[in-house]
């Protein structure tokens, strides 16, 4: 039997239609456990695929008996959880558009993206209640929501293929966040994609602490509740408390961005006590992974590949995978173009180098409200991601850098993943992360911010010569920061706002890149 091949066919293109909501009926009628919440550590809940199905129908009447109609918005405030997920699909059921919001943002930020949607109704735990607008409603989770429950069976809205499932919105991190239409025909496509690609079967144990308002949450839980897999979800991410789950449940699947899967790392001394075999795919996105990383993953989980997925909210959002063919990745590849995915790379020195422009049919409707930023990003059905790739001779492709990273230092391009790369080489340095600074006579040059691995040591200057000595002069770091551990924000990628402000505290520069 081909690799490829599980429970869940490879889907024709017209197979992609139908609610999204109703992703896990193929398992409706199981006993078996759909979710184990960890949110309370030491009283774990658990939910049968039967109950959430009946759960989630429950929800979308009660939407019904408020007031909502389809294509209605309503907010979502809360770390992970049975009730998110719930919320999720049970508002798709009615038509409704569920916007996930991050709630480590500014109250502001939350008020904006409420506004923007036009949110009529937010779902919030307790503690995130205070981020949304008094003048909005409000279901609280808990004996509130318990309330607004309306069991019963339910008739799912039958969306045309243009019509929104989900709006989340992009970080911000270069403007307002902007709010990302995604249909359910596309995100049907994805999920069966996946889950047929990866082999998810009902055996699998899928642990997921990555925040359930990101799409790397979000596709592990799409592709997990379509292949009747177990689905452990914690709250959020912590070292300890991730590997202790890992074990008790013999997780397959382990997922996040490379950040976490490096902190992970730093507890040699707990995952040397447990047995790592039960794990089978190791899957790392939203950031580029490290060579070295990826070489200490398979120590540490000998059975298990390291997968570098490449994801974009707008974009399908994996457009890339396996190769048709079973040719084997080669290490560091983000993958080859899916089944139903076209790309190319534009505006490149060579025809195998440039930004990466993709169609399929997950990729975004547009934006909510921006059709001038829609233009921009999509035309002619192609999203223009604004990453640069190169592809090799078997068609695979590689992960350069965003255009936006890119800066320019004395008149040479630098891509940060380049020196992190580099700097990752020395043998006492387990993680890296460069940022741009500005500079009176180069324009920019790299700031380095380094976690040395355990028990070993390396200075400043010593950091500055190995980068010399092994790749251009131009890249060096002109300034190394040493840090414990790296900052999350929070989808879990690296904090730049507070690496500068930790310059700024050092140094009392306040330059950005």
């Amino acid at each position: 039997m081909s690799k490829l091949q599980s429970l869940i066919p490879c889907p024709e293109p017209r197979g992609y239609a139908g609610n999204l909501g109703l992703l896990l009926t193929a398992h409706a009628q199981s006993e078996r456990a759909a979710i184990i919440d960890l949110s309370n550590a030491t009283a774990p809940r658990s939910v049968s695929f039967r109950a959430l199905d009946e759960s989630c129908d429950a929800l979308a009447r009660g939407l019904v008996r408020a007031g909502l109609r389809p294509g209605d918005r309503i907010g979502i405030l809360s770390l992970n959880r049975i009730e998110f997920v719930i919320t999720l699909l049970g508002a798709m059921r009615a038509g409704v558009v569920p916007v996930p919001v991050n709630i480590k943002l500014a109250a502001d930020t939350v008020h904006y993206i409420l506004n923007d949607a036009g949110a009529k109704l937010v779902f919030a735990e307790s503690t995130y209640r205070k981020l949304c607008p008094t003048a909005l409603p409000l279901c609280e989770y808990g004996d509130d929501f318990n309330v607004f429950l309306d069991a019963g069976p339910f008739d799912a809205v039958e969306p045309a293929p243009d019509t929104v499932a989900i709006q989340p919105y992009t970080s911000g991190s270069t403007g307002r966040p902007k709010g990302v239409l995604l249909n359910h025909h596309g995100q049907n496509w994805s999920r069966l994609i996946l889950a047929h690609t990866r082999a998810t079967t009902p055996d699998d144990v899928i642990l997921v602490a990555a925040p359930l308002y990101h799409k790397n949450a979000l596709n592990a839980i799409k592709q997990g509740l379509t292949a009747g897999a177990q689905l452990i979800v914690m709250p959020q991410f912590n070292i300890e408390r991730y590997i202790e789950a890992m074990g008790r449940y013999r997780a397959t699947v382990i997922s996040g961005v490379p950040t976490m899967m490096s902190m992970l790392l730093t507890r040699r001394d707990m995952l040397e006590k447990m047995d790592t075999s039960s794990v089978r795919t190791v899957m790392m996105g939203s950031a580029p992974s490290s060579a070295q990383l990826l070489h200490e993953l398979k120590h540490v989980f000998p059975n298990a590949q390291a997968l570098v997925v490449y994801g974009v909210t707008e974009g399908g959002p994996v457009p890339l995978g396996p190769h048709p063919d079973e040719k084997p990745r080669p290490p560091g590849s983000i993958g080859f173009p899916y089944a139903g995915t076209l790309a190319q790379l534009i505006n490149g020195a060579t025809p195998d180098e440039g930004e990466l422009i993709l169609k399929n049919p997950g990729i975004l409707l547009g934006y909510h409200n921006l059709p001038a930023e829609t233009a921009k990003r999509v035309r002619d059905g192609w999203y223009h991601s604004g990453d640069i790739c190169r592809r090799d001779a078997e068609g695979f492709y590689y992960f350069v850098g965003r255009t936006d990273d890119m800066f320019v230092c004395g008149g040479e391009n630098i891509f940060p993943i380049e020196v992190e790369t580099l700097l990752e080489k020395h043998t006492s340095v387990h993680q890296a992360c460069v940022l741009p600074f500005d500079h009176e006579m180069k324009g920019k040059v790299p700031y380095a911010f380094v976690v040395l691995r355990a028990n070993q040591q390396a200075t400043e200057d010593e950091l500055k010569q190995f980068a010399l000595a092994h790749g251009p002069a131009y890249q060096h770091p002109r300034r190394v920061f040493f840090l414990d551990q790296l900052p999350l924000a929070g989808t879990n990628k690296i904090d730049q706002q507070q690496l500068r402000q930790i310059v700024a505290a050092r140094t009392g520069e306040h330059k950005n890149g």
